[in-house]
């Protein structure tokens, strides 16, 4: 009989303030397959002991827990959707003493990935002595023979100090490369754990790389630990680097406050990154407070009209004197429809710059309307993304690695590591990449932004 560990439940306003917009409870009443793949039976017993509980497979914790979805299931008979509880297993899959393992950063720099590499590193090691530990180096580039990359051997004295470096020890690369190369590189090397750290592109690869190899019978698992600076994995309530990104990103908005209060009709203007997700742009602003406009993806506006943009703007201007805004890259994309669309290395559609394209037309309406104003634009995209994790999600790293290193270890396969209901647990990687986590711009947390900032709705 399966037992349901439930962590946390939480009234359902308060649970969509945690876990903001990540999507409509209306997917709960289809069925969502959570079951974690597994490379065999685990019959090695642990070596990890002292105070350590260990975690049963069939400890689990409910994915919904609003009040509605407990009286839909009560008035049913179906079980509680619900995911694998995260933690050491009492049995293991892999001998540590034969057991090799590699770790690959792929995608863009986010504040956190040496911190993960180290505690990953460090809880193989320690807690369960395996010593034969490499890095892959410059994402995937790193498993074609072509690229000509180095292994690197990671060991407990390579990683001692990286979590005080930004950035990635391993490098990193954008663009996919064909996963038989790939698996067929991990089989050369005869490794029997391989830890993705990467965003949605990576994902996709990683479970693409997990699928090839139980295709041929290697038996290698492959465990994914989600990194996005925008904190907009579908299914995670929380990616590591985000808090980081927040805590600089107020930084500058703060400053764009100064400069702004400090020259007649000062306008401060802010962009931050946020593609397809604003969670960055509102927390920041709601870190600080400063802010009087908040432009996310997941919100329409227009920039000319009574109800526009500009024109609420200027009549910011008229009353305080000063205004602070602050725009996600991902918002405002309408503009730019009569131009061509262009994608990354990765697949990714090319977001225009709207930070550029709201400078140039803020100075172009408050010249034709022939009212003096002084801009201060800032982009500090690159800087944030680049700075060294704050303790907070230093923290949160060395807990995302530790589960993922007891995941490994016990065989699992094709999932990642992630934060739900406060609680860490094993997602296949299938559902994460149904869709990605958006801001709900009727729940709590856009609603606090609005009422922070005072700015209406901007359409027409």
């Amino acid at each position: 009989m399966m037992s349901l560990r439930i962590k946390n439940i939480l009234p359902k306003s308060d649970k969509l303030a945690y876990a903001e917009g990540l999507m409509n409870l209306d997917i709960f009443s289809e069925h969502v397959d959570t079951t974690i793949q597994s490379l065999g039976k685990p019959t090695i017993e642990s070596p990890v002991r002292g105070t350590t509980i260990f975690v049963e497979d069939n400890e689990r914790v409910i994915i919904d827990t609003s009040l509605a979805f407990f009286n839909r299931c009560s008035s049913g008979d179906s079980a509680p959707m619900s995911f694998e509880l995260a933690g050491p297993r009492r049995k293991i899959f892999f001998d540590p003493s034969k057991t090799k393992c590699g770790i690959v950063t792929c995608g863009g720099l986010c504040p956190g990935i040496n911190d993960v590499i180290r505690s990953i590193v460090l809880e193989l090691y320690h807690a369960y002595s395996v010593e034969n530990i490499y890095g892959i180096t410059y994402g995937l580039q790193g498993f074609i023979p072509k690229y000509k990359h180095p292994l690197v051997e990671l060991t407990p004295a390579y990683v001692e100090h990286i979590h005080g470096m930004g950035g990635t020890v391993l490098g990193s690369s954008r663009g996919s490369e064909d996963i038989s190369e790939i698996v067929d590189a991990i089989e050369r090397l005869n490794m029997n754990i391989v830890f993705f750290i990467g965003g949605d592109g990576t994902l996709k690869a990683s479970s693409a790389v997990a699928k090839e190899a139980l295709a041929r019978g290697f038996k290698c698992s492959i465990i994914t630990v989600p990194k996005t600076i925008d904190n907009d994995i579908y299914f995670v309530s929380k990616t590591f680097g985000f808090d980081t990104a927040v805590e600089e990103a107020r930084r500058v908005i703060q400053s764009a406050h100064v400069e702004a209060r400090g020259a007649p009709n000062g306008i401060g203007l802010v962009k931050v990154m946020g593609r397809d997700s604003g969670f960055i742009a509102a927390n920041a602003a709601l870190a600080s407070r400063d802010a009087n406009f908040v432009l996310v993806p997941e919100e329409d506006f227009d920039l000319d009209g009574d109800n526009g943009f500009l024109e609420t703007l200027k009549i910011r201007l008229n009353s305080r004197g000063h205004a602070v805004v602050v725009v996600a890259e991902g918002a405002g994309q309408k503009f730019f429809q009569d131009l061509p669309e262009e994608k990354d290395a990765s697949g990714n559609v090319k977001k225009h710059d709207i930070g550029q394209y709201l400078k140039e037309q803020i100075e172009r309406y408050f010249r034709t309307h022939d009212m003096p104003m002084n801009l201060k634009y800032l982009d500090p995209s690159y800087m944030i993304r680049s700075v060294v994790a704050n303790a907070a999600d230093s923290i949160f790293c060395g807990f995302l690695a530790q589960m993922a290193v007891h995941a490994g270890m016990s065989g699992k396969t094709d999932m990642l590591i992630g934060l739900w209901n406060n609680v860490y647990v094993h997602i296949p990687n299938a559902i994460c990449m149904k869709g990605r986590k958006t801001i709900d711009t009727n729940g709590p947390l856009w609603m606090s932004v609005r009422e922070s900032t005072g700015q209406p709705i901007m359409r027409n």
